[in-house]
């Protein structure tokens, strides 16, 4: 299994609404960047994901699931674009907000960290107990 992180602004589309649309999840659509589109296409059904609130709240709120392989995005018809449903698994309890993950020298490397930009990122293994465990989700998914 790998992970990632997920970041939308929660005005455009939240945790909430990503949890409101079920089961079935959502097509995680309109991701115009390469290296972004790239990390989907490397994504499995079953890989994790931090849920990320980018520009309003900078926290980690929630855990989602890739449920659907990279396909494409419906958005657009340029056959360059491709995305990944997703679906809501949890809350994080204590969501980590970016000042205390930039502050914990576990998370130095951290794609969060270091590619502030970048929409899909990926999450190492460590990162991924390390984020957790701030979030009061120990021991982690």
């Amino acid at each position: 299994m790998n992970y990632w992180l997920f970041k939308s602004e929660p005005s455009v589309f939240s945790f909430d609404a990503l949890k409101a649309k079920g089961k079935d999840g959502t097509q995680w659509d309109g991701v115009r960047n390469y290296a972004a589109r790239n990390n989907m296409k490397a994504m499995a059904v079953g890989d994790l994901g931090f849920f990320y609130h980018s520009n309003e709240g900078l926290d980690i709120v929630g855990i989602a699931e890739v449920c659907a392989p990279a396909h494409q995005d419906t958005t657009t018809e340029d056959p360059r674009w491709e995305c990944v449903d997703i679906r809501a698994v949890r809350e994080v309890p204590n969501p980590p907000t970016l000042e205390e993950v930039k502050a914990n020298p576990k998370l130095k490397e951290m794609a969060l960290v270091r590619l502030g930009r970048l929409s899909v990122q990926p999450v190492t293994p460590a990162e991924w107990k390390e984020v957790c465990r701030m979030g009061g989700l120990d021991p982690a998914p």
